[in-house]
């Protein structure tokens, strides 16, 4: 039976379906809709990108693992910042990260509108994507247990088709053998450049984006507060575990050269479709592309359910409206975040549907809100450890480490910031834009009152 958590979100969410949500926000098979253009970026040495990757975001997981100890609230990253810095802080980077969450399912709705209008032509994208959209945003409604449950369901369909077109590789890698040498994807073809890994890195980082949608659940996890910083943990292993594995064998059967698809970008994007259909089976193609498409949407309806946990957290300390605070006594979700979060992914999503640069307009400024948000965590941790916040928050004394909670969370903020510098100049710009905004919005409504139990736990 269920338990009401004190702002009305019930307690109903287990491990395994907070480890399904992660994988689903982020996508077992996300790797494959990039591994083009990072074959090219890092003369053909994916695997090794990933590894780097996977590395680098364990510095914000770790941070993730320790606030979401210490500040168990929905506000994620909003409440964080706020514990550990201050109301202001936590007000910009509550502010800064929706872009990330409502950008992010928006391009994961379009991505579902694509994939099936390639299946189902006369059907417009738009259309599709209106009607992805309608779908998760009813499951989201009725119920996180449901919501959990279709994620459940939704990650291990993905897998198990992830895991036929692996088996199916390494069976053709076996009898056939592989278009390139079994070492290449480690060592590379041509001249190995860790400058070149690194500058795909930037690229990569962006396919984990969604594991901290987790933390979003707090208020809803059944257990301790330990469960949410492991669900993170996980996540962030198994995604990482497929990602390298995927990217291998896709290496192995790519015919191309990195050379050659950096020569012609328009190869880049459908590289591991094409090769998994000329190389091991048209059908394997299909169903790779229904899971990504099914995926995707799926995706989306947990990067929703996670914006209006965001907005829920904001609202109830006056920094947005308090209307947004409302939940659902039958359902016990946060009705009206996810109904304004729907509004705006449908609106994004279906504009981008109908341009034909629509896309790359959405991709392209994905990562600011995100990576950002992240940085700001890391200075969470160092102000709630080392500047006094959690003393002045009243929690149980605590010893302070040197390596986990300043050298650890320093490292971490610096590596999100040079992949920051890369981005794109649309996305900086957007970015500076959004901040703009919320600055306005902070003036006329104020950061939120300095008063609030929802962001801290008490000392046991």
């Amino acid at each position: 039976m269920s338990t009401a958590a004190p702002s009305g979100l019930r307690r109903q969410v287990t491990l395994p379906e907070l480890i399904a949500y992660g994988l689903v926000f982020i996508g077992p098979a996300a790797a494959v809709g990039v591994f083009g253009p990072l074959d090219a970026k890092s003369h053909g040495v994916v695997p090794i990108v990933y590894l780097v990757a996977t590395i680098a975001m364990a510095f914000t997981a770790a941070s993730y693992v320790l606030m979401s100890r210490e500040v168990p609230s929905a506000g994620s990253v909003y409440a964080y910042a706020r514990a550990g810095i201050g109301p202001r802080a936590g007000f910009f980077t509550g502010w800064i990260v929706m872009l990330d969450y409502l950008l992010i399912p928006s391009v994961a709705y379009l991505f579902t509108g694509i994939a099936m209008n390639s299946l189902v032509p006369s059907v417009p994208v738009w259309v599709w994507t209106a009607g992805a959209v309608a779908l998760t945003t009813a499951m989201n409604i009725a119920g996180s247990k449901i919501a959990a449950r279709a994620a459940t369901i939704v990650v291990v369909a993905e897998v198990i088709v992830l895991g036929l077109v692996l088996i199916v590789g390494v069976w053709h890698l076996a009898t056939v053998g592989p278009s390139r040498g079994w070492l290449t994807p480690l060592t590379g073809i041509g001249v190995f450049s860790w400058q070149a890994v690194f500058a795909a890195v930037s690229v990569a980082v962006l396919s984990y984006l969604g594991f901290d949608a987790i933390a979003t659940f707090a208020e809803e996890t059944v257990g301790s507060s330990r469960v949410v910083g492991r669900a993170t943990l996980v996540c962030l292993v198994l995604a990482g575990a497929l990602f390298i594995l995927q990217t291998y064998i896709g290496a192995l059967l790519m015919e191309p050269t990195p050379a050659e698809l950096a020569a012609n970008p328009e190869l880049q994007g459908p590289a591991y479709y094409t090769a998994v259909g000329e190389q091991l089976s048209p059908i394997l193609h299909t169903l790779l592309a229904v899971a990504k498409g099914i995926g995707a949407a799926f995706s989306a309806m947990v990067g929703q359910a996670a914006a209006s946990r965001i907005l829920l957290g904001m609202g109830r300390t006056g920094a947005l409206p308090s209307a947004l605070t409302r939940v659902s006594e039958r359902t016990g979700v946060p009705m009206r975040g996810i109904l304004f979060a729907a509004t705006a992914n449908v609106a994004l999503a279906v504009w981008a549907a109908t341009r034909a640069d629509g896309l790359d307009l959405l991709v392209s400024i994905v990562d600011v809100g995100a990576l950002v948000a992240f940085t700001m965590l890391h200075a969470s941790v160092i102000g709630w450890f080392w500047a006094g916040r959690r003393r002045a928050a009243g929690a149980a004394p605590v010893a302070r480490s040197v390596l986990r909670h300043l050298i650890l969370p320093l490292i971490g903020a610096a590596i999100l910031i040079a992949v920051l510098v890369n981005a794109s100049t649309i996305a900086l710009i957007v970015g500076a834009v959004w901040t703009v905004v919320g600055v306005v919005v902070m003036l006329v409504r104020g950061p939120g009152s300095l008063d609030d139990p929802a962001v801290t736990r008490r000392a046991a």
